[in-house]
């Protein structure tokens, strides 16, 4: 670490570079930045950046890169591995980018917005909607998660099954490289094939190449209509074949299949106000499932009729229809809140995987007995968007559970989860990155020859390091 001089110095280098105003050195200011979402993480830094636009990030990394600096990329920080705080060391920059937050054109006959990394991804599904259009990217963290983050993480969310993940939302991209160079390819194009896609490769690299600085990202028509069920069933293997069902009958207007435990429902009717069972009878199992378009299609009725003829089949116990947006609000919220009501119940060791979607009630019922047999103190809360394949499969700490003792269990439960997920062909990391949490895994269960072609655009690209040390690889 530079001595407190050599701090001085380097900061006031900094606000000759982007203004004093800029660069933020003050303890109680800086704090926020310096611990991750999940409190796994408690860092130091040189100080806190807060570049104005895309000429000062440049100016930043030039003169990092020149000085051999490390510097950690941070959007909305609500990283669940980490990807976004510095380490203890304390001679590394966080460089956020919250004031890069304009949305800079929407081109509705293109179907197209181009906005900077600091927007809010709640602030562009608003402008989106204004504008007659819809972003479909959609997370619990919406509200303060930033689109720079959730392109450089690769994010998913709740819409996964009919738009995909974050980088296919991305028709160009603006980034500053490691050395000051600003790649300026904001194209709206939906055909472009002239050499490698720098845009995909920037996308979901947590910061390890570049930062980036704006995106042009995908617009669809406005939903017109729409029609939400919460369904009660016996088994995650129902959720497959009523899947699949839903799939061959509606098509694209499936936008969402989540799959909730009876637990989830327990909890956030415990601990999240305003969340209730919206059946009377409790059931093992759940989905939440929404048809929406973009035309005044009788949606409402083509999913009552659908279900009907489950239930005929056998693939479900029960199902509540929402007949207003405040009901189809409500079950939204449970849906939700489960993390946060997790949270309340107390300290959870959580897994992010995937499977083969048709895989997802073996994987389940084999990964659960383990649970059951290896961690008696423990509560499992496995909930997801089966519609993808993701789970997240966590396991919370039983009441009156000591937190230290459990906690300490970590290593041993996630090697027999993710050895498991390997065995089944699926991922460790499903939509929430790599960062600093689970770089070891990457390390374990990464395609050698993967890892060292990623190791090599490393090189090629940030040969000196500085771009989001220790994160990723």
């Amino acid at each position: 670490m530079p001595d407190s001089a050599s701090r001085a110095a380097l900061c006031e280098q900094l606000r000759e570079l982007i203004g004093a105003d800029s660069v933020v050195t003050e303890p109680g200011d800086i704090a926020p930045s310096l611990v991750d979402q999940r409190s796994l993480y408690r860092g130091q830094a040189l100080a806190l950046l807060l570049p104005r636009d895309v000429d000062a990030v440049s100016r930043v990394l030039a003169w990092c890169n020149s000085h051999g600096i490390g510097v950690v990329p941070q959007g909305g920080n609500t990283s669940y591995c980490g990807g976004a705080t510095p380490d203890e060391s304390g001679d590394q920059l966080v460089l956020s980018l919250r004031r890069l937050n304009r949305i800079r054109a929407i081109d509705a006959e293109n179907f197209s917005m181009t906005a900077e990394a600091g927007c809010v991804l709640a602030q562009l599904q608003r402008a989106a909607d204004e504008a007659d259009r819809f972003f479909p990217l959609s997370l619990g963290s919406e509200g303060s998660c930033q689109i720079g983050g959730n392109l450089a993480t690769n994010a998913g969310g709740l819409n996964v099954v009919r738009y995909g993940m974050a980088r296919d939302l991305v028709l160009g991209i603006e980034a500053v490289l490691p050395d000051g160079q600003i790649l300026r390819d904001l194209k709206s194009l939906r055909k472009d094939n002239t050499g490698y896609s720098l845009k995909s490769l920037l996308v979901g690299s947590e910061g390890t190449l570049g930062v980036i600085t704006a995106a042009t990202l995908k617009l669809w028509p406005k939903m017109r209509s729409s029609a939400t069920a919460f369904i009660a069933i016996t088994s995650p293997a129902e959720a497959i074949a009523l899947l699949a069902r839903l799939r061959a009958a509606a098509g694209d207007s499936l936008s969402s299949f989540e799959l909730i435990p009876r637990i989830a429902i327990d909890l956030t009717t415990r601990y999240i106000d305003g969340v209730s069972d919206p059946f009377r009878e409790r059931h093992a199992w759940y989905l939440l499932c929404e048809l929406t378009s973009a035309a005044d299609d009788p949606l409402q009725e083509r999913l009552q009729q659908l279900l009907a003829l489950a239930a005929e089949h056998g693939e479900l116990l029960d199902a509540a229809l929402a007949t207003s947006e405040r009901v189809r609000a409500a079950f939204w919220k449970l849906r939700e809140t489960v993390p946060e009501a997790q949270r309340h119940f107390g300290p959870s060791l959580k897994h992010d995987v995937s499977v083969p979607v048709a895989a997802l009630p073996r994987f389940i019922e084999e990964a659960s007995a383990w649970v059951r047999d290896n961690v008696p103190d423990g509560v499992l809360v496995c909930y997801g968007h089966v519609g993808d394949g993701n789970l997240h499969f966590n396991v919370n700490r039983a009441e009156g559970v000591p937190s230290a003792a459990f906690l300490a269990r970590e290593p041993v439960i996630k090697r027999a989860i993710h050895d498991l997920v390997a065995r089944y062909e699926g991922s460790f990391s499903a939509e929430h990155g790599i960062g600093r949490f689970k770089r070891d895994e990457l390390k374990r269960y990464g395609s050698p020859v993967a890892l060292s072609a990623m190791r090599a655009i490393k090189q090629a690209l940030d040969p000196k390091g500085i771009m989001n040390p220790g994160k990723l690889l």
